[in-house]
């Protein structure tokens, strides 16, 4: 198989291009309750009109022999507050486990998180900076007497679920920041369009002849780092774990067939389906970075949140359904009311 860089064609584009004008006001700053009840923004490729609906319509927006595809990541309690040995307040972001005992986190304050330097974490965990990446991140060692493992159980024992800097004072129940397919734990980050699915909207989904399977990819560093060059082009994305598992691949593979569409429930279900793709591979690492000018092979419609300015997230739905139109929709949204990024409303491009 072909490497993911075969289904891109070059365009040109500056990351002032992926700018846009939002209040303040119009970050969510609560979840919507029930969870389907969030607004829906439907946008047709091809026409300038819009619609405004809610998740719950969602079976009535899809046609039977549709494939719905939702991510299974679990968030990590990845948020880790503790004290450094040489004194003053410090906080772990765990990305994701390198080995037993070892992690990938963001620190701060970062210039006196440097190698060597000692974290005391709640419950008297330990660990100690053993290592600093290319974008700043650290690379920790939790130590413990007893096993690597045991270390790793404290140190996740005494995190907690880390909400988004945008997100002022929420209190809520920390499983309202998790999706209700969340099995397999993971993620530095919800994979927030599937908060916005019930029990009741897939069994909806389900009588009405539309499928819903599952894929895997921890969400990871890319979330947090914005694009620092001007050529996005020129962006390193890091790599995150994903799956395509065999039923999943099996129903894509079907809805072809029956001449359904492939509908992704958020960005990291476009990645992990179109790394599947490109590679051949079922699972593994993926640093696959989607800008204009990628041909997507798999997904045919997407539902997804507002994302923030000048992400790698926005130049994803803007490869799918141009830039233009989709900085003309957040324009629209904004004008209307909705509500913006992780605990906020969503669109469905079809």
């Amino acid at each position: 198989m072909p490497g993911w860089h075969a289904y891109t064609r070059q365009l040109r584009v500056r990351i002032d291009e992926f700018d846009y004008l939002l209040p303040a006001e119009s970050i969510a700053q609560t979840p919507a309750e029930p969870r389907d009840s969030a607004r829906l923004l439907v946008v047709r490729r091809g026409s300038d009109t819009y619609e405004d609906r809610n998740v719950f319509d969602l079976p009535d927006l899809l046609q039977a022999g549709d494939l719905v595809v939702v991510n299974r990541s679990r968030v990590l309690p990845a948020r880790v507050l503790g004290r450094l040995a040489s004194g003053g307040q410090a906080e772990l972001l765990l990305l994701r486990r390198l080995a037993p005992g070892r992690w990938q986190a963001l620190a701060r304050p970062a210039r006196r998180l440097r190698i060597g330097a000692s974290f005391l974490a709640a419950g008297g965990v330990r660990a100690e900076v053993v290592g600093v990446g290319d974008a700043g991140q650290r690379e920790i060692r939790v130590i413990n007497p007893d096993s690597p493992e045991a270390g790793d159980a404290a140190l996740l024992a005494a995190g907690s679920v880390p909400l988004p800097p945008y997100i002022h004072g929420w209190v809520g129940d920390p499983e309202r920041y998790q999706t209700i397919f969340a099995t397999d734990p993971g993620s530095a980050a919800a994979p927030t369009a599937g908060l916005h699915f019930t029990p009741d909207l897939v069994a909806r989904l389900r009588a009405a002849r539309v499928d819903v399977q599952e894929v895997v990819l921890h969400v990871g560093l890319d979330t947090f780092r914005p694009v620092g060059e001007e050529d996005p082009a020129q962006h390193r994305m890091h790599q995150e774990w994903y799956v395509v598992p065999s039923p999943t691949r099996s129903a894509v593979q079907q809805t072809r067939l029956r001449g359904g569409r492939v509908v992704a429930v958020g960005t990291t279900c476009v990645r992990s389906l179109e790394a599947w793709s490109a590679t051949g591979q079922a699972e593994g690492w993926t640093d696959l970075f989607i800008l204009p000018g990628f041909r997507f092979q798999v997904v045919d419609a997407l539902l997804t949140n507002f994302h923030l300015p000048r992400s790698t997230l926005l130049m994803l739905v803007s490869a799918f359904a141009g830039r233009e139109p989709v900085l003309d929709a957040y324009a629209e949204a904004v004008r209307r009311g909705y509500r913006f990024f992780s605990f906020g409303d969503a669109t469905l491009f079809l």
